[in-house]
Parts: C-alpha cells; structure tokens; sequence
C-alpha cells in the first residue's frame, strides 16, 4: 500500500517562488542586453546626419545641374514643362528617390558624353527623369 501525501500550499508558494525567480531574471537581464544592443553614441549619430544631409544635398545638385543643360533645357521646352517648377520639385523627392534619379542622371549623363548614347537616348531619358520627378512631386 502507497501512501501519497499532498500538499496544495507548499506546491503552491514553490510555484510562486519558482516565477518570482524567473520573473526576476527576465527582468533583470533585458534591459543590459537591450541596452548593450542599441546603444548608439551621439557622435556617431551625428556623424550619420551629416553624412545623409551630404548626400541628399549631392544628389539635389546632380539633378539640378543636369536639368540646368541646354539639352535639358531644350527638352523641358519642347515638352511643355516648366523648368523652374521642375527644378524646384526636386527637394521634394525622398532620399531614395533622389539617389535613384541622380545615379541615372550621372549615369546617362557621363554615357552621353562619352558618346555611348546617342542624343535621342539622352532626350528619352532626360524626359522620364523630368516626368518622374513631376509625377513624384506632385
């Protein structure tokens, strides 16, 4: 014959005990492992702005200084787009927006010069920047 003794208030405060423990731990511990993990300095924050607002500012420059050309110019023209408006919406595209275009922008642009792409290539793709950039800004 077995005899069982149970004893519902001892289980109970080793359950109690056991969580609190846990508990304690988990509490404990997240906040140094968080801590650790997405401690940033604020110098190297800083450093990450300039480097952005640098970027960003290039990038305004290269679309700007493309739609500046006189080829530029003459397609905006012939088009019907107006050259300031369309110069003045640059800023307001996003980051990746501008890195896209101003990359394409040097791209075609270095490409025309070199003579890789023929003047109608260039007008084709100075036309889908521009009606980007229109379509995007507004």
């Amino acid at each position: 014959m077995t005899v069982s003794v149970s004893c519902p208030a001892l289980s109970r405060n080793f359950f109690a005990l056991m969580l609190a423990s846990l508990l304690a731990c988990v509490a404990f511990s997240a906040p140094a492992a968080r801590a650790q993990d997405h401690v940033v300095s604020s110098q190297a924050l800083q450093q990450q702005i300039q480097t952005n607002t640098a970027t960003r500012q290039q990038n305004i420059e290269t679309l700007t200084n493309v739609l500046s050309t006189p080829v530029a110019e003459r397609v905006m023209k012939d088009n019907h787009f107006d050259a300031v408006k369309v110069r003045k919406a640059i800023p307001t595209l996003s980051d990746a927006e501008l890195a896209n275009l101003a990359q394409r922008a040097r791209d075609g642009q270095q490409k025309f010069s070199a003579g890789i792409l023929g003047l109608g290539v260039w007008i084709v793709l100075l036309i889908a920047i521009i009606v980007i950039i229109v379509v995007v800004a507004h």
